[in-house]
């Protein structure tokens, strides 16, 4: 567990997972029993593709390349190779943690990278850094996600307001991938300026976000002011939004059975970018990369 005045953050070794995160004893992220496997890829980080690879097939400088299907129900391959990989902790202070895992050449990924995921507890919140190294012989490409899933307290997520920034968002075919991308229409032309929760149930990408400052920026808002942002580098220029209707209680605390749940995924590139291209972040041998996301508790 980090600590640092009022806040905590509990970190995991598998996909890097962000368990928890409180301040002034408000969860502002989704819990589960440290006995359970991580619910609905809750907290994990996603290297090195965020979302899913069409068929689980994609192409590199002509060669097919086949990932494992690890979606069976769709047939794609999600969420990256790294999801139910244990990181190593590199560094641990009372209020940060290193962790390190590398991607190495497999069938249906030619690529050696190095990565890392730094969580900081900060005066503003929970900072996330994510840094990758290309240390294979050649060019190498690669997009990086996260998959927290939010909360403001107790407060039901059906009560809570979103506001997306986005101007754009991804139509996708029956197997989740996209097919096309439009400006934002009725049903979601209320997100980039709040939208209530309540009516919305959402398996979206969207795209073409906006800055404030040099951050995107999200929100989460309860019905009594307090707020929850999600900001993040430019780098993530995407993000998915997710509201599953079953994510299970925390048993450990609570009830028994199942809840609305929001996750808003800061991502770099979109749903089957090794495929189309879109996003994909390219590193010649020796470069590296690094961006961060955070989380910043509020009040209107």
């Amino acid at each position: 567990m980090l600590r640092r005045g009022n806040a905590t953050a509990v970190i995991g070794q598998v996909a890097a997972v962000l368990r928890d995160f409180t301040v002034d004893g408000t969860h502002y992220t989704e819990t589960w029993p440290t006995t359970e496997p991580t619910p609905q890829a809750c907290g994990s980080v996603l290297m090195p593709w965020p979302n899913r690879v069409a068929g689980a097939a994609w192409s590199w400088q002509g060669e097919e390349q086949q990932l494992d299907v690890t979606e069976p129900s769709h047939g794609n391959a999600s969420h990256g190779l790294l999801r139910y990989t244990a990181y190593q902790v590199t560094t641990l202070t009372a209020d940060s943690v290193i962790l390190s895992a590398s991607v190495f050449p497999q069938h249906g990924w030619p690529f050696t990278l190095d990565t890392s995921v730094a969580y900081a507890l900060t005066d503003a919140g929970l900072r996330v850094t994510h840094r990758v190294s290309n240390v294979g012989p050649g060019e190498a490409v690669f997009g990086c996600g996260a998959h927290p899933y939010l909360r403001i307290g107790d407060v039901p997520t059906e009560e809570l307001t979103a506001t997306v920034r986005a101007a754009s968002y991804f139509v996708t075919n029956d197997v989740m991938i996209p097919i096309e991308k439009r400006p934002l229409d009725s049903d979601l032309a209320a997100l980039p300026t709040g939208a209530s929760l309540r009516d919305m149930h959402l398996d979206t990408g969207f795209g073409d976000l906006e800055l404030i400052g040099e951050h995107i920026e999200h929100v989460l808002e309860a019905p009594d002011g307090r707020t929850l942002t999600i900001w993040a580098d430019s780098d993530f220029k995407y993000t998915i939004v997710f509201t599953p209707v079953d994510f299970p209680n925390d048993t450990s605390g609570g009830p028994e059975g199942v809840h609305r749940a929001v996750a808003i995924e800061p991502m770099t590139c979109p749903t089957n970018a090794l495929n189309s291209g879109e996003g994909l972040i390219t590193l010649q041998p020796g470069a590296i990369w690094q961006a961060s996301w955070g989380l910043t508790p509020g009040n209107r």
